[in-house]
């Protein structure tokens, strides 16, 4: 097999080469390795690399089973601890934290055989939409080296797109899958909480907002992924949604007679890039070609108040990393980045009642998201509500950072709050991705498909909202616009 062949094939065509000993994993890893060698440096998505325990994979292809053996694969460098490597979450003060277990979900990663073999790049704990980590550097999107590939799972999705791996690992705890999918013309299914798993070491973040999750070119390499990563745990407290029927089998049925709802309008940005409009109008046109019921809907959920509520959640959770970071490394104020000392004294500013109400506040959601779900099978949104931002877009100015880090270092958070910075970064924040938190604080699935490329050549996704547990039906509903759309043999070949 030569390159060309390689970037031609998803994941489970090449599994279904191994599997009939047309190809060796040896042979993809050294196919994997040459594309990385070749576009990584432009990207800079991959940030540690792993190959030791790739060799050491593939050395004996008899202990390679599972659905996808032999399949190059990269996971995320937060929240994916892979033994005897770092897992810097993207921050100095975690650079040199080396896991001395696999978390679970690389765990089945491995027991379904896909070869690791490196680590992708992330912002700083995870907390932006960006990737643009001081630690690491941007990543950037291969569709235009200038612009960003998203966030957080950004060095995933810029990877998958380049064609280094056909798939790679992901989370999602605000759009972390659905956001660098959107961005990279890629599928990012987020699954409903609690299907895939946390631990050993770690429980669910955020509240359960955060799930673990994969990036993939097409609907069958997700179907596939989440069919291996799927399940309960031991410690898992309360039982996993169901999941009786794979879903490679269930992806097989096309949807009839869906009703979908869609609207692009949002309380963070009133006026959405007209690029993100014509996504979702297109989105709809096709659905409408395909026999489904499609009309236009005001949101379900009071956006404005949701944003609030995650943000309070997510600036708690900001302080929880920066303690814990302290803990395990001794790390100093000078090892984190200004802008997430300023969200973890935000976080402790508002206080614990604060959070608490957040998570109170959920339930109104999930009871506005219940509601529409009475009578639409679906919601459709923009994924992003413009393009991907150009690289820098969103950085803080200077004095800003300088003010920040004098604020932390005297605990002043109750400044920022009353200098009116959580108005500001609601909108600097989530106002280009103001869709994609819904799905995380009702736990609902959601799923990003790739039905749009702007003017610029830049991909824009769409987002589809479901009930709880029809992370199935998501899939089914993305293979019937693939097939409808085709779109993996659109990606992005960035110049080397």
């Amino acid at each position: 097999m030569n390159l060309s062949e390689y970037l031609a094939l998803d994941a489970t065509a090449l599994a279904d080469l191994v599997a009939r000993g047309e190809v060796t994993p040896t042979e993809l890893l050294a196919l994997a390795r040459q594309r990385a060698d070749a576009v990584n440096p432009s990207l800079n998505a991959i940030v540690v690399r792993t190959d030791a325990g790739a060799d050491e994979q593939v050395a004996d292809a008899s202990r390679l089973t599972g659905s996808l053996a032999g399949v190059p694969f990269l996971i995320k460098d937060l929240g994916q601890d892979y033994r005897g490597y770092p897992t810097s979450s993207g921050s100095r003060s975690l650079r040199n934290h080396v896991a001395t277990e696999n978390a679970t979900v690389v765990q089945r990663f491995l027991d379904a055989g896909l070869v690791i073999f490196g680590k992708t790049n992330t912002p700083e704990f995870g907390s932006k939409g960006i990737t643009e980590p001081e630690l690491w550097g941007p990543a950037h999107n291969p569709w235009n080296l200038g612009h960003t590939p998203g966030g957080s799972s950004g060095g995933s999705a810029a990877a998958v797109a380049a064609g280094i791996v056909p798939a790679a690992g992901a989370n999602d705890g605000g759009g972390s899958i659905r956001i660098p999918a959107g961005c990279n013309g890629l599928v990012g299914l987020k699954p409903t909480r609690g299907l895939t798993p946390f631990g050993p070491t770690g429980g669910e973040p955020l509240f359960g907002m955060a799930v673990e999750g994969t990036v993939t070119r097409t609907v069958r390499d997700a179907a596939a992924i989440y069919d291996a990563i799927a399940g309960p745990t031991p410690s898992s407290v309360y039982p996993t949604p169901a999941h009786d029927v794979a879903f490679t089998t269930q992806i097989t049925e096309r949807p009839k007679g869906l009703r979908i709802g869609y609207s692009t309008v949002s309380a963070i940005n009133p006026n959405p890039h007209p690029e993100a409009v014509a996504a979702v109008e297109r989105a709809a046109s096709l659905l409408t070609e395909l026999g489904h019921h499609v009309e236009e809907v005001a949101p379900p959920q009071d956006d404005a108040a949701l944003s609030r509520d995650f943000l309070t959640i997510w600036f708690a959770k900001a302080a929880a990393h920066v303690d814990e970071a302290r803990r395990l490394t001794g790390a100093t104020n000078a090892d984190f980045e200004a802008d997430t000392l300023a969200v973890a004294e935000l976080g402790r500013a508002a206080g614990v009642v604060a959070a608490f109400t957040a998570v109170d506040n959920i339930n109104n959601h999930v009871l506005a998201l219940e509601t529409f779900h009475q009578t639409y099978d679906y919601l459709l949104t923009p994924t992003l509500a413009t393009p991907p931002l150009r690289i820098g877009e969103t950085t803080t100015p200077a004095a800003l950072q300088r003010a920040s880090r004098v604020i932390a270092r005297v605990h002043a958070g109750s400044l920022l709050a009353r200098a009116g910075l959580i108005d500001d970064l609601i909108t600097q924040s989530l106002g280009w991705v103001p869709y994609t938190q819904l799905a995380n604080l009702t736990g609902r699935p959601a799923i990003s498909v790739p039905l749009h490329w702007t003017a610029d050549g830049l991909p824009l996704g769409v987002q589809f909202v479901g009930r709880l547990g029809s992370d199935g039906d998501l899939l089914a509903l993305a293979a019937a616009l693939e097939e409808a759309q085709p779109w993996f043999g659109r990606y992005a070949d960035i110049s080397v």
